[in-house]
Formats: C-alpha cells, sequence, structure tokens
C-alpha cells in the first residue's frame, strides 16, 4: 500500500473520468450465477420480472473476479424505494442520507439502492432532494438517476462494476476491471471533492487496499493526510461500525499501521495516539501492535473475537494516564480514581466512536480484574477465576507481560500455573501464599445464635 509520505511527494496524475462503459460478456467474465445467493437472484428476477433494471454492483462482482467469496450481494435498480417495498413483502426501508430497501432472508439481507443522479438535476419529486454541509459532506443524497450517473457517484473505480441478471454482462464504467489486475485503490473523480462528500472515504480506501492487498494510487492517497480532520463530522456511531470493519477483518495490524501512517488514527482515538507519539517503539505501541496481531490470528482461525476486548486495549493507556492524574492533583484513593477515569476515558471516547454500552461494560470487566489479580487470598482466585469476562482479562494480562510489562511476570506466573493445575493443586497454591497476600487471612464472619444453616458450606466447600 502506497505510505503517506510517498502519496505527498507524488504526482496527482490522472484523474479517473467515466465514458462509455466496457460491456465484458459472459464468454469472457467467468462469472457464474451459481456463485451468487440464491435469495439475491431471486431479487433481481422478481424486479427484472416488475419492469425494472437490475444489477448486482460494487464488492460482490469486484469479489468474485478476484477470485472470492462475497459477504454480501448489493443490487442497484432504476425502482424507487417505495416501489422495491411493493414488489417485496419482506421489504423495510431505512436510512436517511440516502434511502435503501432491505430485503430480508431470515438472517441474510440483501440490500437494494436506486441509482443515484447528479444533484442539481431535474429529477424532481418530494424525496428526490440533497443537502450538503459547508465543508461539502452530503448529508441527505435522496436523488435518484440512470445508471450512468450511479457509476459517476461510486468512490472508488473497483466498485463501478455492473452485472446485469439482463443479459449476464458485466458492465464496467470507470476501469474498475483493469484496476483489478493493476490491483490499485483510485477513486472516481476529483480526491478531495469525494473525500468532503463522505470523508469515511479515507477508512475505506485504507480497508480495501489492505484486504484486497492493493496499493493505493498517488492521487487517491494525497489529499488523506490534509483532510483527516474531517472525520470529526462522521457521526460517532458511524465511526463505531467502520472502526469495526477495520479491525474485525484480518487485516487489524495492517489497518491500524496505515490509519497511523496517514493521520486517521488521531481523529479516532486521540488520546492513545498522543501517547504512542510522546513514546515511539514503546512497551505502549507494542501492546497495541500485538494485540492487533492477536486479533487477526483468531479471526484468521475461525475463532471468536470481542469488541469489548479490542476497545479496552486501545482505551487502557489513556485510562492509566487519566487514574494517575486524578489520585496526584485530586488526592483520591486508587480505587475512586480508577472508578472515576473509567467514566472520564470512556465518555470522551464517544465523542469519536461511539463504542456500545455492551462493549463497554465488557472493558469495564477487563479493566477491573486487572487490579483483582494480585487478591488471591483464600476463595477469591477461584471466585476471580468464574467471573465471565476472567479469560478475557487474563488474555489482556498475558499481553502485557508480553509487551514489556516485567512487574507483572511473577503474578502472571503463578495464575498461569493456577489454572493449568487440579483441585488440590489450586488450594496448595492459595494455602502457599501465606499471609503475604491481600485478603489470605481475612476471617470468616460467623453467624449469631450458633451453628451453620442447613445446606451452608465451609469455607473450603465452595469449589
Amino acid at each position: 500500500m502506497l505510505s503517506a509520505k510517498d502519496a505527498s511527494d507524488a504526482e496527482h496524475g490522472q484523474i479517473t473520468t467515466l465514458n462509455e462503459p466496457v460491456i465484458i460478456p459472459r464468454s469472457e467474465h467467468g462469472i457464474s450465477r451459481s456463485q451468487f445467493s440464491p435469495n439475491a437472484l431471486k431479487v433481481l428476477y422478481r424486479l427484472k420480472d416488475g419492469g425494472y433494471e437490475a444489477y448486482l454492483v460494487g464488492g460482490c462482482v469486484r469479489d468474485l473476479l478476484l477470485g472470492l467469496q462475497p459477504k454480501d450481494f448489493d443490487v442497484v435498480t432504476n425502482a424507487t424505494p417505495e416501489q422495491v417495498k411493493k414488489l417485496f413483502r419482506n421489504c423495510r426501508l431505512i436510512g436517511r442520507r440516502f434511502r435503501l430497501a432491505h430485503i430480508v432472508f431470515g438472517r441474510e439481507v440483501i440490500e437494494v439502492a436506486t441509482m443515484r443522479g447528479h444533484h442539481g438535476g431535474d429529477g424532481g419529486g418530494k424525496n428526490n432532494i440533497s443537502h450538503a454541509s459547508e465543508h461539502g459532506q452530503l448529508l441527505r443524497d435522496n436523488v435518484y438517476g440512470t445508471i450512468d450517473e450511479d457509476a459517476e457517484r461510486r468512490d472508488f473505480t473497483i466498485n463501478a462494476l455492473y452485472y446485469s441478471i439482463k443479459d449476464f454482462c458485466i458492465y464496467d464504467y470507470a476501469n474498475g476491471v483493469k484496476a483489478i489486475k493493476n490491483r490499485r485503490i483510485e477513486l472516481i473523480g476529483d480526491p478531495e471533492t469525494r473525500y468532503r462528500e463522505d470523508p469515511v472515504r479515507m477508512l475505506r480506501a485504507i480497508r480495501f487496499a489492505t484486504k484486497l492487498d492493493m496499493s493505493i494510487s498517488p492521487a487517491t492517497a494525497k489529499p488523506i493526510k490534509e483532510l483527516a480532520d474531517l472525520l470529526s463530522n462522521i457521526p460517532p456511531a458511524r465511526l463505531f461500525e467502520e472502526c469495526l470493519k477495520l479491525f474485525l477483518s484480518g487485516k487489524a495490524e495492517a489497518n491500524f499501521k496505515a490509519l497511523r501512517e496517514f493521520g486517521l488514527f488521531k481523529h479516532l482515538f486521540p488520546a492513545l495516539d498522543k501517547i504512542l507519539d510522546a513514546n515511539p517503539d514503546s512497551m505502549q505501541e507494542r501492546f497495541i501492535t500485538q494485540m492487533f496481531i492477536n486479533t487477526d490470528a483468531r479471526i484468521n482461525n475461525d475463532k471468536k473475537v470481542t469488541p469489548a476486548f479490542i476497545f479496552a486495549a486501545l482505551l487502557w493507556f489513556p485510562l492509566l494516564q487519566r487514574c494517575q492524574e486524578l489520585m496526584q492533583r485530586e488526592q483520591l484513593p486508587h480505587f475512586d480514581a480508577l472508578a472515576a477515569a473509567m467514566n472520564q476515558v470512556l465518555s470522551e471516547s464517544a465523542q469519536q466512536v461511539a463504542v456500545p454500552k455492551r462493549f463497554t461494560l465488557g472493558a469495564r470487566d477487563i479493566w477491573h480484574i486487572q487490579h483483582r489479580f494480585d487478591k488471591r487470598g483464600g476463595q477469591r482466585a477461584y471466585r476471580l477465576s468464574q467471573q465471565p469476562r476472567f479469560k478475557a482479562a487474563y488474555d489482556f494480562m498475558l499481553l502485557l507481560v508480553d509487551s514489556g510489562q516485567d512487574d507483572l511476570k511473577e503474578l502472571c506466573d503463578w495464575w498461569t500455573a493456577y489454572l493449568n493445575a487440579d483441585v488440590n493443586g489450586q488450594k496448595m497454591m492459595v494455602k502457599s501464599l501465606g499471609g503475604t497476600t491481600r485478603g489470605s487471612g481475612r476471617p470468616r464472619r460467623r453467624r449469631s445464635g450458633g451453628s451453620k444453616r442447613k445446606g451452608d458450606k465451609a469455607a473450603g466447600e465452595s469449589s
């Protein structure tokens, strides 16, 4: 992928303009309908039988040409969203910025978009409206048009590819097939204008480049650093969804490095970015890099990854920094400072990336357990190991040690041995701690009135 430095040194080059489409017949492109989702075929044929144009478009066509199996099949048509809804009982209309139809088949959703047109056209109608911000960002974009206009409105040349259900040809409007062969990510039109229309395209350029093992063309890469601050105009909820795509794609490490290189990461996680800039090649950077390497390995081996772990890692060092500041500035005890720091760091981070509560709760649990690992006496070690987030928190501690936090190594080794021991071995390990660990010698509170109730267990029987 082209680096930010190389991009800034490169000439703009020729910007792609659209002419008549290159029509690739069925005999030459090698894509078969057997490779399509059966539900996508149902949608295509029903639109065609209803008298409308219907095409598979974008990523699914691109991926099939690359020999990849698409995850989603998107359809474009000249039918309006309301007309699509009349054809499908299982249709729901979504979207404000651009109206879309979702055709629901159980867990599979086929997205159907109406062909977009140019702004300021004469295609009237109350739904045929657009609105842009003072920065050029499109806030509403319900302008409908022809397939030629729709192709010009696509973001990258590799996405301006249309498969027609009518004649089984591929219509290539922006030399997308050539870009695929050259393995180049190229914007359609003037890059600065296109990025201003939708700043998320800067994130998409990086994601496509790493996902498809392509390079970003100099003209497409050059404006990114200068326009990176436009991400502040994107709703935090949308940036969260983009972060999931970047970090759960199996290319998280490459995406992280590219985001840092192009100056985009600081607009997603500004507190962490500042820490990494102040500590190059540090334990903190090794920790984040290794976290993404491990994430990629799990995803590529079809193992589960929770976003709670990723965001716990991304906000860990800002959390520690804030906790220390509160302890020094406001003389708070460690526990109170930690609780206040969690609230502040999560609240501030949500201004850029709005992480849903179900994931921030998981991140809180992982953080809390880090400060309970040294409390192992009595039943504490056993009880802690039964916490739902314990395994994630333990992996988090391992990652800290592997990244160079040596003061945790002895504690980490103890927990590793504890988890690998049988019940008797675990009891002996806890007993051998003696009174050196906080909580190990805490007396059990006896009930007033004599013997235990029926069914009560003694202190050592709960395991």
